[in-house]
């Protein structure tokens, strides 16, 4: 079985956007809910209307207790992106403990899965791509370095570590700017977007992983 640490394993590094970390399970459940409320409304008006009021009335809260977690709507938004990052990984973890990947390929795969079932019944998904890129801390590096890892331990690449990273960031990059683009056009996902984006990702890593293959024939 593949090391799910891998996916799994927190950057310490990482900025937190919520003030107060709850410690106590009432404090988590009102947080949990803040966040609810505000993936609802991510997903009614797009994150760029949210407000801290807006989060408050739905989620039956006073000001005062949203500003206790977060100064301002940029960290819900932030707050509501890393949930959903977690969850993705969770998601990926999760499917990664339940089979065995056979190639690199079913490792991608199960990634883009996890990314497309997410967007479907995880709300407020879409506020990943919440102006990340600009401001320059996207996820998407991180979680391809990790993949890579992965692919690299289990599988025999002749790639370097950098090298091989670099190309599993650039799949997952291309990956990503079409699922999000299939549910911009479909609230169910544009299948053909979806489509392609398994069948471009493949192609490109193909050329520079070669032929996806079992562990026990490349070993």
């Amino acid at each position: 079985m593949p090391n799910v640490d891998l996916i799994l394993g927190a950057d310490s590094s990482r900025k937190r956007s919520v003030r107060t970390e709850p410690t106590q399970r009432r404090s988590s459940q009102r947080l949990d809910a803040l966040l609810d409320a505000a993936a609802e409304i991510v997903d009614e008006t797009g994150f760029e209307r949210l407000t801290t009021q807006m989060v408050a009335e739905r989620a039956g809260a006073s000001i005062g207790t949203v500003y206790r977690y977060f100064p301002d709507r940029v960290a819900v938004v932030e707050a509501l992106r890393e949930r959903a990052i977690q969850r993705f990984r969770e998601r990926v973890a999760d499917e990664l403990e339940r089979s065995t990947p056979a190639t690199w390929w079913d490792l991608i795969d199960i990634s883009l899965d996890a990314c497309i079932s997410l967007y479907r019944d995880e709300p407020g998904f879409t506020v990943v791509h919440a102006g990340h890129r600009d401001r320059g801390d996207d996820h998407e590096p991180e979680f391809a370095a990790r993949m890579a890892q992965l692919i690299a331990a289990e599988f025999e690449i002749d790639l370097e570590a950098e090298e091989l990273g670099f190309r599993i960031g650039i799949a997952l990059e291309v990956a990503d700017a079409l699922i999000n683009r299939a549910f911009e056009r479909s609230v169910d996902g544009d299948e053909r977007y979806l489509a392609e984006a398994r069948t471009l990702v493949q192609s490109y890593l193909r050329e520079h992983l070669g032929m996806p293959r079992a562990a026990s024939t490349a070993a």
